[in-house]
C-alpha cells in the first residue's frame, strides 16, 4: 500500500509538471513579445546613436523576409524561424566583441535573454513536434547570417562593423516581432 501511494504521488507530480510546462508553451507568444521588446531596448541602449563616421559601412544584408513568412497554418514553422533567428543573433553577439564600444552589462543581459528565449522555444518545439519534419526554407536564413559573419570578419570586427550589425539585428528583432504578432492572432 505504501509503495502504491508513493507511485501515485510521483505520477501526480509528473502530470502536474507536464501540464505546467505546456502552459508555459501556450503563453509563449506573450513571453516572447515581452523578451523581444526588452531585447530591442537593450540593443538600443548598449550602443546609443549610430556613429556618423560609420555611415559608409552601412550594408544591405538582404534579410529573407518573404521566404520566411509562414502561412497561417504553419504556426510551428514560425516558432522554428523565431528560434533560429534568436539563436543566430546570440551566436553573433557571443563572438569577438572587443572592438565594440558597448555597455557590457547590456550586452550580457541581451545574451542571457536570447539564451533563455532559445532554450524555451526549443523545449516547446520539441514537445510539439514529436518527430515531425518541418519543410521550411531555413537555408536562406542561414546564408543571411553567414553574410553577416563574413562582413564582420572582412571588417576585422571593427567598431563600425559592429555598429552596422547592431542596426541589422534590430531589423531581425522587428521581424521576430511581426512573427510573434501573427502567432497571437
Amino acid at each position: 500500500l505504501m509503495t502504491t501511494m508513493c507511485l501515485l504521488h510521483i505520477c501526480l507530480v509528473l502530470l502536474f509538471s507536464i501540464e505546467i510546462s505546456s502552459l508555459d508553451c501556450n503563453m509563449l507568444h506573450f513571453q516572447q513579445n515581452k523578451m523581444n521588446m526588452e531585447s530591442l531596448e537593450l540593443l538600443s541602449k548598449m550602443g546609443g546613436q549610430f556613429p556618423l563616421q560609420c555611415l559608409n559601412e552601412n550594408r544591405n544584408f538582404r534579410f529573407p523576409q518573404k521566404a520566411l513568412r509562414p502561412r497561417e497554418s504553419q504556426e510551428k514553422n514560425a516558432k522554428v524561424v523565431i528560434q533560429e533567428i534568436l539563436q543566430q543573433i546570440f551566436n553573433i553577439f557571443s563572438k569577438n566583441l572587443t572592438q565594440a564600444a558597448w555597455d557590457r552589462s547590456s550586452v550580457e543581459t541581451l545574451q542571457k535573454g536570447l539564451h533563455q528565449q532559445t532554450e524555451q522555444l526549443e523545449t516547446c518545439l520539441y514537445s510539439e513536434m514529436e518527430n515531425e519534419k518541418l519543410l521550411f526554407p531555413m537555408l536562406k536564413l542561414k546564408k543571411y547570417f553567414q553574410r553577416i559573419r563574413d562582413f564582420l570578419k572582412e571588417k576585422q570586427y571593427s567598431l563600425c562593423a559592429w555598429e552596422t550589425i547592431r542596426l541589422e539585428m534590430g531589423r531581425c528583432f522587428f521581424f521576430v516581432d511581426q512573427l510573434i504578432i501573427r502567432l497571437q492572432n
